[in-house]
């Protein structure tokens, strides 16, 4: 089995929402790996740097108002291609082009508030990982490896 890491964010509407369990719940029902998780309110200044790659889009400022206006649960799962089967799960990043059964088509109608973030290439989950946690994350083999992977 080739694993891999990658990382999601319930953002502060999910977590308001109620919803931190409903998702966990579905990435532990496919058969990802837990490793690391916080749920913490980033400053400002880190939430800019994670999305630096935005900073130049007209919407960046209110994203970051939006980021910064709760708390956020941020997580790392590991699984074999667990960067593409999350993106899948979460569905597309405007909810209305998000199948039903995805994250996002199940919960979301705005873009805005479209409850999730989700790394989308292998470097850039790793890029997230060490970002949000700089301490790493935890080791361990599940006794369910056997019933997931071949």
């Amino acid at each position: 089995m080739s694993s891999e890491r990658t990382y999601i964010m319930i953002k502060p509407d999910g977590v308001q929402r109620g919803l931190v369990g409903e998702i966990i719940k579905r990435f532990e029902q496919k058969g990802f790996k837990l490793v690391a998780m916080k749920l913490w309110a980033p400053p400002r200044e880190f939430m800019e740097n994670h999305y630096a790659d935005l900073s130049s889009k007209g919407f960046f400022a209110g994203l970051i108002e939006y980021m910064v206006s709760g708390p956020v649960c941020s997580m790392v799962w590991e699984g074999a291609g667990a960067v593409a089967a999350g993106r899948v799960m979460l569905g597309a990043t405007k909810p209305s082009d998000s199948a039903t059964g995805s994250i996002r088509g199940d919960f979301c109608i705005e873009v805005g508030r479209n409850i999730c973030h989700g790394s989308d290439t292998v470097e850039n989950a790793n890029k997230e990982i060490e970002l949000w946690f700089p301490d790493g994350v935890t080791e361990w083999d599940s006794c369910q490896k056997a019933w997931i992977y071949e």
